[in-house]
């Protein structure tokens, strides 16, 4: 969607109750949002005090009674979202899958009828209908259906929402099928979808298999818009975020059977490695590489300065490590400038454990859309595969502390020096982490990527630029969580490695 993008609205004629109200439906949901719309999870405007939404597509895309709007609005703040919305004459039906929270508000038709607007994602019966428009994949009004070559979609599959996401919905249909609703809308081709494709391409690497597709048509010099990508469902014991909590708060409370010390999740983070260097090697190999150039390197830091220089202004905490992470991104530049070759290529781009499932035949990484509100083009830029390494890394930091402040009952952070008992548990939490960190790396290694272990000097400035921007993310949204990356930015600016 562009800033002069027009209202498209595109009834779908049939013996529902839009075929003459649907612009009065539309205009009703518009003045609805602005109360509903910041309660949601993907809604990225926290603490903005939304005023208006204004229609940008609505579509009819499931006729009848009830109806499914595919909409798209834009809010005040400039931002565009799609919602799923249905529509059902007098109120929704809990046994729908409704639940209050999906209500967005009632609305009165041309004729005095009542009809209930409510968000659809949860909705089974609507969901499996729209999947038939997938299967079609037929252009109607304002929306475009395309499938992958040789993909095959069958119809008749139950839907069911999925939870844990925070940027946009996914709706499982049976163990076949995942639709990704994406919410926050940006123009252009997604880079989950072609990041998916060029796994497919390559075969046998650990990814979801790309379905089809539904975006807006590319008019009048516009570029299209992705607004739902459909893959493969990936079956899974559960995602890496949620066992490696598991794991850690056993190592920690010592009662893991494993042999390996401090916890048992050695082998996983061993396989996690292998599984990301080669997802790494496969894009390198479907999609373009080369080497950072100077200017790139100078880009490159000059946007690592810039993100702490706006973390200093928010979280004055880091005022005292400002220095030494000056100096971990200088020394990044140093490396490309003494004329070390530094190999960039497509990445993932936001890895964290939560970006992995654990399938019946090892892990498989998932949304590979990149870092959540950067402009697609942006997210398509070559980087060094070891800031994906580094990220995850992180990660691993953030799940052994979440697991202390859970058996702990305070947040991460807050134990006292005086507290024996804590010192010793947060000990615990630490090795646990290098031992994770360790086991990645090594894997990473055995795979064919190369060592991140070998190169301190990047793997030290991407992990800094990670906890830095963990400290912005932590302070706008969980200050009960911001010790855990403040203390990694201490650590880094020190020069301290980590990953053993």
């Amino acid at each position: 969607m562009t800033a002069t993008s027009q209202r498209i609205v595109t009834p779908w004629r049939s013996d529902g109750p839009l075929t003459e109200d649907l612009d009065l439906i539309v205009d009703a949901l518009c003045r609805l949002l602005p109360a509903w719309l910041p309660g949601q999870r993907w809604y990225a405007g926290k603490g903005h005090c939304l005023s208006e939404a204004r229609p940008i597509l609505a579509e009819v895309v499931v006729p009848g009674t009830p109806a499914l709007l595919q909409t798209v609005v834009r809010t005040d703040d400039g931002e565009c979202y799609q919602l799923l919305v249905g529509v059902v004459p007098g109120p929704a039906d809990a046994d729908r899958g409704v639940s209050a929270e999906a209500v967005i508000g009632s609305s009165r038709t041309s004729d005095g009828l009542w009809l209930t607007l409510y968000e659809a994602s949860s909705d089974p019966e609507l969901l499996s209908a729209l999947l038939e428009r997938f299967v079609a994949a037929e252009p109607r009004g304002a929306l475009e259906y395309h499938h992958f070559p040789g993909a095959t979609i069958p119809v008749g599959r139950r839907a069911r929402p999925l939870t844990g996401e925070q940027s946009n919905t996914s709706v499982a249909f049976g163990d076949r099928m995942m639709l990704k609703v994406l919410r926050r809308i940006m123009p252009g081709a997604n880079t989950e979808l072609e990041m998916l494709a060029a796994l497919e391409r390559a075969g046998d690497v650990p990814s979801a298999a790309p379905l089809a597709w539904a975006q807006t048509p590319g008019r009048d010099g516009a570029e299209p818009t992705t607004l739902c990508i459909l893959q493969e469902f990936v079956p899974s014991r559960g995602d890496g975020w949620s066992m490696a909590t598991a794991e850690a708060e056993a190592g920690i409370r010592g009662e893991c059977e494993s042999v390996a010390p401090l916890g048992g999740f050695s082998d996983d983070a061993f396989a996690l490695g292998q599984a990301t260097a080669r997802v790494h090697m496969a894009l390198a190999q479907q999609l373009e590489t080369r080497t950072l150039s100077l200017p790139e390197a100078v880009e490159l830091t000059d946007a690592l300065v810039a993100r702490l220089d706006d973390a200093l202004v928010e979280v004055p905490d880091i005022t005292p490590y400002a220095r030494g992470l000056h100096t971990a991104y200088q020394d990044l530049r140093e490396v490309v400038w003494r004329g070390n070759p530094l190999p960039i290529q497509r990445i993932h781009g936001d890895l964290h454990l939560g970006q992995a499932l654990r399938a019946a035949d090892g892990w498989v990484l998932i949304d590979f859309e990149g870092e959540p509100g950067h402009p697609f083009a942006e997210r398509r830029h070559l980087q060094p595969a070891i800031r994906d390494v580094a990220a995850m890394l992180r990660s691993f930091d953030y799940a052994a502390h979440h697991a202390l402040g859970e058996i702990l009952g305070v947040p991460p952070g807050k134990q006292t020096t005086r507290d024996l008992h804590g010192t010793r548990l947060a000990r615990r939490a630490s090795a646990w982490a290098v031992h994770s960190r360790r086991g990645f790396c090594a894997g990473y290694t055995a795979a064919g990527g190369e060592d991140p272990r070998t190169s301190p000097v990047l793997l030290r400035a991407f992990e800094a630029d990670k906890a830095v921007y963990e400290v912005l993310y932590e302070a706008r949204n969980r200050p009960e969580w911001l010790p855990i990356p403040l203390a990694a930015v201490r650590r880094l600016a020190h020069g301290t490695r980590f990953a053993g």
